[in-house]
């Protein structure tokens, strides 16, 4: 099950569970659609992978109890701001090669 955390870990902008500029790479690393598209250029910086939209978990009870009241997000932040020239240099080898190529 997604932890849904609750802030970008580069900017620490809030990231409700019903966000649509949550993005996640698949060990769920979690960013800012502004911050993966104009820092991170697509490139995870703790993996070197992707990111994907993370999927929102519906507020209320539609179907079997999987909604945000019985599963809440995760209430602890992970914020450690990117180093933008390292990253940069990380991220230039790899940013042009599709996720599912690298």
């Amino acid at each position: 099950m997604l932890e849904l955390r609750p802030t970008c870990e580069h900017c620490n902008k809030a990231l409700p569970a019903d966000s649509t500029e949550a993005m996640i790479c698949s060990f769920e690393c979690t960013f800012c659609q502004p911050c993966v598209d104009e820092v991170l250029e697509n490139v995870c910086p703790n993996c070197g992978g992707g990111f994907s939209p993370r999927p929102i978990r519906p507020r209320h009870n539609l179907k079997n109890e999987n909604y945000t009241g019985k599963y809440p997000p995760m209430t602890k932040t992970t914020y450690k701001p990117v180093n933008t020239e390292e990253h940069r240099a990380f991220a230039s080898n790899i940013k042009n090669s599709p996720p599912h190529d690298r």
